[in-house]
């Protein structure tokens, strides 16, 4: 399914392009982008904080058709985690996702520093309300402010035309698409489909923190959240349906559930009107991870 190295570098080849770039810092970033754009070319973003898998690829080749350079970006954003959580541990693999990145058509990949980013005194950051509230808010109340930050940080550094978010964290991506419509920011977003493993768990990069007997725990999430959509497709009673799901979930050998809700698929607002278009979005817990997913709700 993934681009090979071979077929990769063909690809550069066919689009005018050069050997993949490395840069961390942000006035040669700034150099190569212009030197693009003084030749028309559309620049496309993929933004991720690395321990690259397969979800993150399938992102790159999801881009890949609309534009003509593609950057990668790789940075652990210190801004969306709590103190409490795994920004120390959280796991760092730059060489590994270099030569992954390698056996794609990306152009350059951006490896910036803390101190690139945000640098001493930084005060400034965004914060957002509309799908930004409730659900993973309600657990991260800092979490999206840091995301928006830095996501449009990297718009402006890069001077993307187009960026791509996995539909995996799916409040995020609609968070992303509010805030570009808001700041008028000239960038289009894009939404790649979820990649699962073989036994339907959604990829991540924090699946590495699971034990043998969790994994085969997580792997029936996929599963359950399936039911509870195909039910209340042609079910009413929408409370009776989450409460029977989330007790299945426990029953799996979950430790708890944080959320099991059905919004409205563009804005995540509740949904009010059975002709809106519905996503259901869950997060259960599972040996200290956080494990989210979420799927469209069939149409009545």
């Amino acid at each position: 399914m993934l681009t090979s190295l071979t077929t990769a570098m063909a690809v550069r080849q066919l689009r005018k392009g050069v050997m993949m770039q490395a840069i961390s810092d942000i006035d040669n970033l700034r150099s190569v982008v212009a030197a693009w754009k003084k030749d028309g070319c559309q620049v496309g973003l993929v933004p991720t904080m690395g321990a690259l898998h397969d979800g993150h690829l399938s992102l790159i080749e999801h881009l890949q058709p609309h534009c003509d350079r593609l950057i990668v970006s790789i940075f652990v954003n210190p801004t969306q985690f709590a103190p409490d959580e795994d920004f120390d541990s959280y796991p760092r693999t730059l060489e590994s996702d270099l030569m992954k990145i390698e056996a794609t058509a990306t152009d350059l990949v951006y490896t910036p520093s803390a101190a690139t980013m945000y640098g001493d005194g930084h005060t400034t950051r965004i914060v957002m309300d509309g799908p930004a509230l409730g659900l993973e808010s309600e657990a991260r109340p800092h979490f999206f402010s840091g995301v928006a930050t830095i996501v449009h940080k990297l718009f402006q550094q890069t001077s993307a035309d187009c960026a791509v978010f996995g539909e995996k964290d799916y409040q995020q991506l609609c968070v992303i698409r509010q805030m570009v419509k808001d700041m008028a920011l000239p960038v289009e977003i894009f939404g790649g489909p979820t990649l699962r493993e073989a036994d339907g768990l959604a990829m991540s990069s924090r699946n590495v923190y699971l034990n043998e007997t969790q994994r085969h725990t997580a792997g029936k999430l996929n599963n359950i959240l399936t039911k509870f959509c195909q039910s209340i497709a042609s079910v009413d009673d929408y409370k009776k349906k989450t409460d029977k799901a989330i007790n299945e979930i426990l029953t799996a050998g979950f430790d708890g559930v944080d959320y099991l809700e059905v919004r409205a698929a563009d804005t995540l607002s509740p949904v009010t009107d059975t002709s809106m278009q519905r996503r259901a979005l869950v997060v259960a817990r599972l040996g200290g991870v956080r494990l989210l997913d979420n799927m469209a709700v069939p149409p009545l």
